[in-house]
């Protein structure tokens, strides 16, 4: 491991660490409200708990890439591409289904499509330099998974309290 890599080593078992238990505590929320996904919803539910999810658990992944010791300089840009064009591809496809679902919350168009689709740009950029600069690589790998982390937990807790309004009407209808 490169010392632009490995002098983020601490980070990035944080950022996973970090990530994995959000993964969990969505699905604890998930499980509390249930009720809330129905077949009804079924469009809604890909289009905004999914997008939570798949963030979460690139976020892991890419953490998980830039601790691979054994990674070459050429290996780790790699991985990273892969996971950028990934992460691009997918949210291309949120971005439609907002359209579809003819989203006018603007805050929910920036954290679920626009936002990420900029961090998934700066991820691919960082592949990029992890070659050609890999200290400046390695930075913007560093910002762009900053920027996913911050508004997935701003998506995930849009989700919960969107959970919470359900469970607390369904109470209140009976």
């Amino acid at each position: 491991m490169t010392s632009e890599w490995h002098d983020w080593h601490d980070f990035y078992m944080l950022l996973g660490t970090a990530s994995a238990a959000l993964v969990a505590l969505l699905f604890v929320a998930v499980s509390i409200g249930a009720s809330f996904l129905t077949p009804e919803r079924s469009i809604a539910t890909s289009t905004f708990m999914s997008p939570v999810v798949f963030h979460f658990a690139t976020i892991l992944l890419l953490s998980l890439v830039a601790l691979v010791p054994s990674h070459t300089t050429v290996s780790r840009a790699v991985g990273i591409a892969v996971v950028a064009i990934a992460g691009l591809s997918y949210t291309t496809v949120v971005l439609v289904g907002l359209g579809r679902a003819s989203v006018r919350d603007i805050a929910d168009r920036l954290g679920y499509g626009m936002c990420p689709l900029a961090a998934y740009l700066a991820i691919l950029a960082s592949a990029g330099f992890a070659v050609a600069r890999p200290a400046l690589g390695a930075n913007i790998l560093a910002l762009a998974l900053l920027l996913l982390l911050a508004v997935n937990i701003r998506n995930a807790w849009d989700l919960v309290l969107a959970f919470a309004r359900r469970v607390a009407s369904q109470r209140s209808d009976t």
